[in-house]
């Protein structure tokens, strides 16, 4: 539907025998299943005491039940997914957090959050998965009965989606996307993309992360088209889900990109027979080096998004052909105003440096009980991203770096991204993160961990004097650390803040 409000609207696309999801080895749940699923579970939480504007927590590994949990749980409440890897005291944080109401699991699982929601009193639903009526299918385990305080659908402004902000600096903030944000979101995907009922997904993405749970799921079937849920990310299986699903188009992180990438020379007869019309990334910058490979192995154009959580992923996007993409670029507003703030609020013109703000409909009201927070994230109705980033005179934007992230090396600031980009053209690099290592006099030091290319051999010095020939001295790295593999956050994005740390640099 156009102009759905609700997740309840926009699952209204689809044609009742058409398939909505399928799963690798599984049968399909059509639309009529679907829509028959969310009403039933949306009836069984109520009758339980669970209604509008209530928080779920979601427990359950990737795959079909995930996304239909989701998308059944916040059709008449508010669901909450987390991560199936957290331990017992991250639970306990974010169950306390979010002040969760009940606690989806599948039966018989073993993740700490059961004995943690016990122990909190949090009600545990157990979720027992039906794959012979399709992919997702799933009953909830009664539990004791009791009225919901606000039965029935959730309408616009109740909110949807909770999720926590990744925190790399802070304690983690609340967001709450409301039913009308997440529904903008997805529509902006979809028109964006120009997504129909002809399309099939292929999802690797994690279903506790926005970029998965609206790109990869919400905005395709908004549209009526099918989506495969696969049981998460994994290089090695990618090629034969996408013979099996036939996808039309797939969305991932850049990390995600070069691993399937590198598995691709064994893979051209899948490739040919199952021909993409376009490839999306999104939620970190891809190399321009590693768009340009993508893109003749596949001979489909990578369209590369800027999303956040904030605003319910998307929020500008390189268009399809035969509009311009610009490579380096994250592209053109792709649903929300997009606007450069210099940091008196004071909008700036093309080419000035600045804080990237936005506007619309996707964007959150507010994070929860965090006025501080709110106080600096809005000014004049704007949300300030934190990336700072200029916008040229066609309105393409590029994302110069992460406010915190820059390093302040004795007052020369140093975009990380600058020196990844002049990194990654060395023929011997896969993979760099650039990062501030800490530094008694200078404050800051440059840092860089890098991967290098299947049977390529090279030394710090050499990489050094590589860099030291297009970066001026003070931004060539000091320190180059060769890894087999960097580091990564739960949703597979490398992760600069920090990343010293990590490495034992600090």
């Amino acid at each position: 539907m156009s102009d759905a409000r609700t997740l309840t609207d926009l699952i209204a696309a689809g044609a009742d025998t058409d398939a909505a999801l399928t799963a690798p080895g599984g049968v399909a749940l059509t639309f009529a299943g679907l829509r028959a699923l969310v009403a039933d579970t949306v009836a069984a939480l109520n009758a339980t005491g669970i209604g509008r504007g209530d928080r779920v927590a979601i427990v359950l590994n990737n795959g079909p039940e995930m996304a239909t949990a989701f998308i059944a749980v916040a059709a008449g409440a508010a669901s909450a997914p987390l991560n199936p890897a957290y331990r017992a005291d991250e639970f306990e944080f974010y169950l306390s957090d979010l002040n969760a109401k009940g606690l989806i699991v599948e039966a018989g699982s073993s993740s700490p959050a059961v004995e943690v929601a016990r122990k909190l009193g949090v009600r545990v639903i157990e979720l027992q998965p039906q794959r012979e009526r399709g992919a997702g299918a799933f009953t909830l385990a009664p539990g004791p009965a009791a009225a919901a305080a606000t039965p029935g659908c959730a309408q616009p402004d109740d909110v949807a989606l909770v999720l926590h902000t990744s925190g790399t600096t802070s304690r983690p903030k609340i967001v709450p996307l409301s039913q009308r944000n997440v529904c903008a979101s997805a529509r902006n995907i979809r028109g964006f993309l120009g997504l129909t009922a002809r399309d099939r997904g292929l999802n690797i993405m994690p279903l506790f992360h926005i970029h998965g749970l609206i790109a990869g799921i919400l905005a395709p079937l908004s549209a009526g088209g099918q989506v495969c849920c696969t049981p998460g990310f994994n290089a090695l299986k990618f090629f034969g889900w996408m013979e099996e699903a036939r996808p039309t188009w797939y969305t991932a992180v850049p990390t995600m990109h070069q691993a399937i990438l590198g598995r691709a020379a064994n893979n051209r007869a899948v490739i040919e027979a199952n021909p993409l019309r376009f490839i999306r990334s999104s939620s970190s910058a891809m190399p321009t080096q590693v768009i340009r490979e993508i893109e003749q192995v596949f001979g489909a154009p990578l369209v590369e998004s800027y999303g956040m959580t904030e605003a319910a992923h998307q929020m500008a996007a390189n268009p399809l052909p035969p509009r311009e993409r610009k490579p380096g670029s994250v592209g053109i507003a792709a649903g929300p105003e997009v606007a450069i703030m210099d940091p008196d609020g004071r909008l700036l013109a093309a080419g000035e440096t600045g804080e990237i703000v936005i506007r619309g409909e996707n964007v959150t009201a507010g994070y929860e009980n965090n006025p501080k927070a709110n106080a600096e994230a809005y000014t004049n109705g704007w949300f300030r991203t934190g990336d700072q980033g200029v916008m040229d005179a066609d309105g393409y934007l590029t994302i110069t770096g992460r406010l915190k992230e820059i390093i302040n090396r004795g007052g020369e600031k140093v975009s990380p991204r600058e020196v990844d980009e002049v990194l990654m053209d060395h023929p011997a690099v896969a993979q760099v993160v650039t990062f501030a290592i800490p530094h008694d006099k200078l404050g800051e030091e440059v840092g860089a961990a890098v991967v290098l290319r299947e049977g390529a051999s090279l030394t710090e010095k050499e990489l050094r004097d590589f860099a030291g020939k297009r970066l001026a001295d003070f931004k060539v790295p000091r320190k180059v650390i060769v890894l087999d593999e960097i580091p990564k956050g739960a949703t597979g994005k490398l992760q600069r803040i920090g990343l010293a740390a990590k490495l034992g640099l600090a």
